[in-house]
C-alpha cells in the first residue's frame, strides 16, 4: 500500500481562542424582534383591530372555493349531457336493430351517476355562490362607503323564488358589478356583455328546467325519447351556466380585490406610525467592566 511522502500535507495552524469582550452594546434599546407572545397574525395582537378578516379579504377566499366547485359542476353537467345524448342515440338505433345489454347498462349507469353528482354539486355551487354574493356586497359597500341598494332578504328572495329570480338575479349581479367598478351610486347600473350573457343563460336554464319537468308528465314512447333529448339540452345549458358563473365571479372578485392575498408579504413591516421616540442610553464609561 502506498503512503504519502513526508511533507505532502501541510498541518493547519492552530488559531488562538478569541477573548470574550462582553455582550453587544447598542446606543438605544433594540426595537426589532418578535413580540413576547405566541406568534400570531398582526391583527390578532392585543391593541390592534380584530383578527376577524374583512369582507375584502374573505371575498377572494370564497370566490376561489366557489369557482372550484363550479368547474367541477360544469364537468359533471357536460358528462351528464353526453350520457343523455348517447341514450337518445341508442333509442334511435333501437328502432331498427337490437342493442347490446352491456352498452345499455353502462349508458344507464353513466346517466344516473352523472345526474346524481350534478345535483349534489349544483346544490353546493348554489350555496357557495350565495355566500360569496353576500360577502361581495359587503365588500363593495365597505369600499364605496355606501349601503347596498338592496337588503339581504331581498337578495335572498330574488335568487330563490322561482320566476322572480328570472328578473332579479341579473339586476342584483349588475348592481354588484356597478359597485365593483367604483361607479357613482346615483348612476343607473349598466350591465356588461358578460353579465348580460350570464343573465340570458340563467333564463334559458330555468326555462329548459320547466319544460323538462312538464314534458315528463306526457305519455307515449316518443314523448319519453324527446324528454331524454330535452334533458341533454338542460345539462348542456347547466354546464354553460356554471362556466359563465365562474368567469363572472372571477371578474368581479378581481375588481373588488385586484391584488391576490397570496402575493402579499403580510408579515413585512413597512412603517410604524405613532410609536414613541426611543431614548438613547447614557454613554458607557470606559472604566466600566463588562
Amino acid at each position: 500500500m502506498a503512503s504519502p511522502p513526508p511533507g505532502a500535507f501541510v498541518p493547519r495552524r492552530a488559531r488562538p481562542p478569541e477573548r470574550y469582550t462582553g455582550p453587544p452594546a447598542y446606543p438605544v434599546p433594540p426595537r426589532w424582534g418578535f413580540p413576547n407572545l405566541t406568534w400570531r397574525e398582526p391583527t390578532a395582537v392585543p391593541g390592534t383591530p380584530s383578527s376577524y378578516p374583512r369582507p375584502m379579504e374573505r371575498v377572494r377566499v370564497l370566490s376561489r372555493n366557489a369557482i372550484t366547485i363550479l368547474w367541477f359542476l360544469a364537468g359533471l353537467a357536460a358528462v351528464a349531457a353526453i350520457a343523455e345524448f348517447w341514450q337518445y342515440a341508442l333509442l334511435v338505433i333501437s328502432r331498427t336493430s337490437a342493442l347490446d345489454t352491456d352498452v345499455v347498462t353502462f349508458s344507464d349507469s353513466l346517466k344516473v351517476i352523472a345526474a346524481l353528482l350534478s345535483v349534489i354539486f349544483g346544490a353546493l355551487a348554489f350555496g357557495s355562490v350565495l355566500w360569496w354574493l353576500y360577502v361581495a356586497r359587503q365588500a363593495a359597500a365597505e369600499e364605496s362607503g355606501q349601503e347596498p341598494p338592496r337588503s339581504s332578504w331581498q337578495v335572498l328572495a330574488g335568487t330563490l323564488i322561482p320566476l322572480l329570480n328570472l328578473v332579479m338575479a341579473g339586476s342584483i349581479l349588475a348592481e354588484l358589478e356597478h359597485a365593483a367598478l367604483r361607479r357613482p351610486a346615483v348612476k343607473r347600473p349598466r350591465p356588461s356583455r358578460l353579465v348580460l350573457g350570464w343573465w340570458a343563460t340563467w333564463v334559458l336554464n330555468e326555462v329548459l328546467l320547466v319544460v323538462v319537468i312538464v314534458w315528463r308528465f306526457r305519455g307515449g314512447i316518443q314523448a319519453q325519447a324527446d324528454g331524454v333529448l330535452l334533458s341533454g339540452l338542460l345539462d348542456l345549458s347547466a354546464a354553460g351556466l356554471a362556466v359563465l358563473t365562474a368567469v363572472v365571479l372571477q371578474r368581479i372578485t378581481s375588481l373588488l380585490a385586484p391584488i391576490p392575498l397570496d402575493r402579499l408579504r403580510v408579515r413585512r413591516v413597512v412603517a410604524v406610525k405613532g410609536a414613541p421616540r426611543a431614548t438613547e442610553r447614557p454613554p458607557r464609561p470606559v472604566s466600566a467592566s463588562r
